[in-house]
């Protein structure tokens, strides 16, 4: 257990976890006032968004050489990081959605905190530890920036919009999530 506790000091998990907690109370204490609207999913997106950017600080350790010449595989630990970052940071919307007012169902919080950290994970493999939240943030803002989505290549770009149900959302966040988390896990984080 002892390991356990090393690397999740290393990998920044309390420091992470807390900036998890505070946005989703924040935005959620935010969104009180209605004025977003019950359908509207901007707001969950934008706690998942900031989850996911608060998560992927760890995706790299102090001391890269240190990661790569270490006894054992890193490869299953790494899948491992991205899809518990993922479920904490879902888990931490919907615990607030208990307390609070619900604004996004399940299947949409799993769908996109999925996708997201695959795409943090993506963004480690290509950039690094340090700038992980760059993909996510850049795709959240272009989603946010987008016209409605009309087409399928347009769906894609909005995948984190739209509603549970619909296959090209669901397919890209599918996507993101095995792709990212794959290169991550095989490749480490880019030095």
């Amino acid at each position: 257990m002892r390991w356990l506790t090393l690397y999740a000091r290393s990998r920044q998990v309390p420091a992470s976890l807390a900036a998890v907690v505070i946005s989703s109370v924040g935005v959620c204490a935010l969104a009180r006032d209605g004025a977003a609207g019950p359908g509207d999913p901007r707001l969950p997106v934008l706690v998942l968004a900031m989850g996911a950017m608060a998560a992927s600080t760890g995706f790299s350790g102090q001391d890269l050489a240190l990661d790569r010449t270490a006894a054992f595989r890193w490869s299953p630990r790494r899948a491992a990081h991205v899809l518990l970052a993922g479920a904490v940071v879902g888990m931490v919307l919907l615990g607030v959605q208990v307390v609070g007012e619900s604004t996004a169902a399940v299947a949409f919080v799993v769908r996109d905190s999925a996708g997201l950290m695959g795409l943090a994970a993506l963004g480690a493999a290509i950039s690094g530890g340090r700038y992980a939240w760059t993909l996510p943030f850049a795709w959240l803002c272009c989603s946010f920036l987008a016209p409605a989505p009309t087409s399928t290549p347009a769906q894609v770009a909005t995948w984190m919009l739209l509603p549970p149900g619909t296959a090209a959302g669901t397919w890209t966040a599918l996507v993101l999530t095995v792709a990212g988390t794959a290169v991550y896990a095989l490749a480490g984080p880019r030095r």
